[in-house]
């Protein structure tokens, strides 16, 4: 598949399940987003996500979701 998302700094299990899946995996922080499908956040209430960035892909709030449920919603929106 070779899709890479980009993650937020605190979600390790997000970024196995998502290799494990077969997805590449970026840190979000200092991220350009070039080449990036879409993005994993915490949704603990801190926007990572600049204002200036022009964001058109997924952003997934990881809170509540298991790793799991975020791979599936991952490939529902990318198909």
């Amino acid at each position: 598949m070779y899709t890479t998302i980009a993650v937020e700094d605190g979600l390790a299990n997000v970024i196995q399940a998502l290799h494990n899946a077969g997805f590449k995996t970026t840190p979000l922080e200092d991220q350009s987003l070039k080449g990036v499908r879409a993005v994993v956040v915490k949704g603990d209430g801190t926007n990572i996500l600049a204002p200036e960035w022009p964001v058109k892909m997924p952003v997934i709030n990881a809170a509540g979701r298991s790793a799991d449920e975020i791979v599936d919603v991952l490939r529902d929106r990318l198909s």
